[in-house]
């Protein structure tokens, strides 16, 4: 039986998850991806293209093509479908729409403080931000020199505000400070997100927690194991551990107290969702690297999320497979550009 917050999702909803379902039928299946792979140069790989979804996109696009140009016009094309859907919603579906690009506007300030500590201009580094995560302060993040700054002088008018309260210091930025504030600002996000799936409750919780809970917990393992060997305390690595996962609270506990990649193999060994990403991962010739197992499972997540009707995950899992969606292309392009045919199945399937 349905609930009647299920039974009433139609009346303000029901156009909008029909329309981002249409979009998934979208998205490029094996066949496309055989299709790319054989292409020879980038013209050839515009040409297949032109005959899925994406269509004319890069038709206003002066020869020679660049894999740029291939990047920033598939995120276009996202931000334009995005938008759409974003500018015809009521809360709390516009609240939800919002959290989604929350993560991308995390990612743009990381990006552009990281390249004011090398030396980069603003102006240089603002085309590599994500459209999804602009905003207008963004160009101010060159006057900050301390958290406390940053906070006070661009992010107290953003939507991050919330979750910047625990990276606020006085300490310079440096580079392991820089990666501390973006795993506070994430873990601080994950845990609101989480939060606002659960109030909004039905199947929107079901699809999203489970999500939300595995991206929790995969930045739980990446943050252990790039740890080793930095100036990071296991007391301080443990403060940055999204707590809305599986692995909360026994498996973040052990987290906290490895050593080496293989005590943290050892506590995912204790969750067999988590063990069978482990198992067969490596850098050697042949084998996928943990970080594409991971990104398997989460499309798998995501291709799941539309399996339940009248819930808000449809729209973050578009949103997800959209993204290695691009990824996939720009790899492919990458290697027809770069002539390194050996690597060009190395993408990540998706239906």
């Amino acid at each position: 039986m349905y609930s009647m917050q299920e039974m009433s999702f139609n009346i303000n909803d029901g156009y909008l998850e029909g329309l981002v379902r249409g979009f998934k039928g979208g998205i490029l299946r094996q066949a496309d991806y055989l299709n790319l792979v054989q292409c020879e140069i980038l013209e050839d790989l515009k040409l297949h293209l032109q005959s899925t979804d994406y269509g004319n996109f890069l038709q206003n696009e002066p020869s020679p093509l660049t894999v740029s140009v291939i990047d920033d016009k598939l995120k276009e094309k996202l931000v334009v479908e995005f938008q759409h859907l974003r500018k015809q919603s009521v809360e709390p579906l516009s609240k939800f729409l919002d959290f989604i690009t929350y993560s991308y506007m995390i990612d743009n300030i990381i990006l552009l403080i990281t390249g004011t500590l090398h030396q980069r201009s603003i102006s240089e580094l603002i085309p590599k931000c994500h459209p999804l995560g602009s905003f207008e302060q963004m160009e101010a993040v060159n006057v900050a020199s301390t958290p406390a700054e940053l906070y006070n002088a661009i992010i107290v008018d953003t939507p991050l505000a919330d979750f910047f309260q625990d990276c606020i210091s006085e300490q310079d930025l440096d580079e392991m400070n820089v990666e501390i504030i973006r795993n506070t600002l994430y873990k601080a996000y994950l845990e609101a997100f989480y939060k606002l799936c659960e109030n909004i409750g039905g199947a929107t919780a079901d699809v999203m927690c489970k999500i939300l809970g595995f991206e929790a917990d995969r930045r739980a393992f990446i943050i252990t194991i790039n740890s080793f060997g930095t100036e990071l305390t296991k007391e301080d690595r443990a403060k940055l551990f999204p707590r809305c996962g599986q692995l909360e609270p026994y498996g973040l506990s052990d987290l906290a107290k490895c050593d080496d990649y293989d005590q943290v193999r050892a506590v995912a060994d204790n969750y067999p969702e988590y063990k069978a990403l482990f198992e067969g991962a490596g850098t050697n010739s042949g084998e996928k690297t943990l970080e594409d197992k991971f990104f398997e499972h989460e499309v798998q997540l995501n291709v799941n999320g539309f399996m339940q009707q009248f819930h808000y995950g449809v729209f973050y899992s578009y949103v997800k497979l959209k993204e290695q969606e691009c990824r996939n292309i720009v790899w492919v392009a990458e290697c027809v550009a770069q002539r390194q045919r050996g690597k060009i199945d190395n993408y990540i399937p998706i239906l």
